[in-house]
């Protein structure tokens, strides 16, 4: 209904959905954003030639990347095992990475019912830490470099106060991964680019930790394909 009112329609093509808490869904549609922001950006000439083609030569390297993640995803799997018990999960992401935390977070409660929550990196001390407590899972996103010193700052404050860290980090943001107690490790990109990528683990981590749990993933209860009711 909503593609025949539009005016304009940008499928995402990714295919049928299967599962109700969809990953793929997502994933397109970050992608599909990503183009239409260099062609608004070619067209209005804000974007140069140069970045131009080297959003296109990342987009074009993300499957690589992702069959990457998708092949050491046994890291992601221990963790849910150790973790799929947590009555809280909270996420921690600083700008684009704040996004990430946030699908992550939402992706976790809709499919292994575990309570969690995403907060904005910067505003930790504004309330948000005083939900820490001994034996806290905190999942770090930190994909953008000039935010590395940042998020370890947050990282030091939650672990000072008991928490359990998870970063979800390149190999370069070594900041963060020398303070992490667990690492789950995605390849380097464009950090414009590092959204597509950052969200997979997270997705995974859900994935595994309603599997730990006994819970059917692709029919989260409570939930509906689509909504008929307002």
């Amino acid at each position: 209904t909503i593609a025949r009112e539009a005016d304009h329609v940008l499928y995402t093509l990714a295919g049928p959905e299967i599962s109700v808490a969809s990953t793929k869904a997502y994933t397109t549609q970050v992608l599909t954003l990503v183009m239409l922001m260099m062609e608004i950006g070619r067209l209005r000439g804000t974007l140069s030639s140069e970045d131009y083609a080297r959003y296109r030569d990342g987009l074009l390297g993300v499957p690589e990347k992702v069959k990457t993640i998708l092949a050491g995803e046994e890291t992601v799997k221990k963790a849910a095992h150790s973790h799929s018990t947590c009555k809280d999960v909270f996420f921690l992401g600083r700008n684009l990475d704040y996004a990430a935390a946030l699908e992550g977070s939402l992706k976790l409660k809709e499919v292994s019912y575990i309570h969690s929550e995403a907060f904005a990196a910067g505003e930790l001390k504004h309330g948000p830490i005083a939900l820490i407590e001994e034996g806290t899972l905190v999942v770090a996103v930190a994909t953008q470099p000039e935010l590395f010193e940042k998020i370890a700052s947050n990282i030091k404050e939650v672990k000072a106060r008991g928490a359990c860290v998870m970063a979800i980090c390149p190999p370069s943001a070594a900041l963060v991964r020398d303070i992490a107690d667990e690492i789950v490790t995605i390849p380097e990109t464009d950090p414009m680019l590092m959204p597509i990528l950052s969200i997979i683990p997270a997705q995974l981590f859900a994935y595994y930790c309603a599997v730990e749990r006994g819970f059917d993933v692709d029919k989260p209860r409570n939930l509906a394909k689509s909504v008929t009711v307002e």
